[in-house]
C-alpha cells in the first residue's frame, strides 16, 4: 500500500505542505516499510489547472491515500472518482502523518475543503 503526502522538500522529514495542486513535493511513502519517494510537482507552476494535473500524476503513482493540508474541488473530481482517499486538515512533519495513518488517526473527507484556486495566493507570493 502506499500513500501521497504533500511536502515542502524532498524529504520526510519536511512538513506537510497545506497545498495539494500547488504543494512543492509530494511523499510517495509505504506506511509499513517506510520506504519513500519524492516527487517534485510540476504543476506548482502552472498557471491554471494544477489540480486537475497534480491529481492524474498521483492517481498514476497508485496510492491509496492522499494526504494534505488543503484539497480543491477540481483536483478532487480527479482523485475521489480514481478511488483514492483524500485526507484533508493534514499537518506536521511527513514523517509522523505516516505514522498517525498508519495508526488510524485520520478520517476520509467527504468532499474539497477550499473553493478553486485557493493556492494561487501563494503562488503569486513565491514569485515576490
Amino acid at each position: 500500500m502506499k500513500i501521497a503526502i504533500t511536502a515542502t522538500e524532498p524529504k520526510i522529514e519536511a512538513e506537510v505542505d497545506p497545498r495539494f495542486g500547488r504543494c512543492q513535493y509530494f511523499i510517495i511513502a509505504d506506511p509499513e516499510t517506510m520506504e519513500f519517494e519524492a516527487i517534485d510537482n510540476a504543476s506548482a507552476i502552472s498557471g491554471g489547472g494544477a489540480g486537475v494535473s497534480a491529481a492524474q500524476v498521483i492517481a498514476g503513482k497508485g496510492v491509496e491515500s492522499v494526504l494534505t493540508g488543503n484539497c480543491g474541488p477540481n483536483a478532487y473530481q480527479v482523485l475521489s472518482p480514481a478511488g483514492i482517499k483524500v485526507i484533508t486538515g493534514v499537518s506536521g512533519r511527513v514523517r509522523d502523518v505516516i505514522e498517525d495513518y498508519k495508526d488510524g488517526r485520520f478520517k476520509e473527507s467527504s468532499q474539497p475543503n477550499v473553493p478553486n484556486h485557493f493556492g494561487m495566493e501563494k503562488k503569486l507570493e513565491d514569485r515576490r
